[in-house]
């Protein structure tokens, strides 16, 4: 990422920050909410709209933060919460950016597995252009 770690550690940290960048491409504009109790065992959820209007929230609780290097929190649709994944971002220094590394894990499927990649592919995408 093109910004100094603690840059890019709000954008993942901070509710307006996550408002301005998380979601899909075809996200309603103006419709991602996100409420973060930052801290090991605090909890979070992320809220959008798609373009056609579909609902859809993440949850979690925070299992690690380390200010501007690593957060790992639990991750799992309200639409299919028995399926809780567990998601780690570790940020480094590198140069005058930042080296992102996000790694999920204990998907439920393969199918589960592979769309994630999508999604987090798409949003590594939204989060450099706001970083930028």
């Amino acid at each position: 990422m093109d910004a100094v770690p603690e840059k890019v550690y709000a954008a993942w940290t901070d509710p307006e920050k996550i408002a301005r960048w998380f979601g899909p491409a075809q996200v309603k504009p103006g419709s991602v909410r996100a409420d973060i109790d930052l801290r090991v065992g605090g909890r979070y959820r992320i809220s959008f709209e798609a373009g056609d209007g579909e609902y859809f929230q993440v949850d979690g609780v925070y299992r690690e933060v380390t200010p501007n290097a690593r957060i790992a929190f639990s991750w799992a649709w309200h639409s299919t919460p028995e399926r809780e994944s567990q998601v780690t971002v570790s940020l480094q220094p590198d140069g005058g950016g930042t080296l992102l590394t996000l790694h999920h894990e204990q998907f439920f499927d393969e199918a589960a597995r592979d769309g994630h990649a999508r999604g987090w592919s798409a949003l590594f995408d939204k989060l450099e252009e706001f970083l930028a």
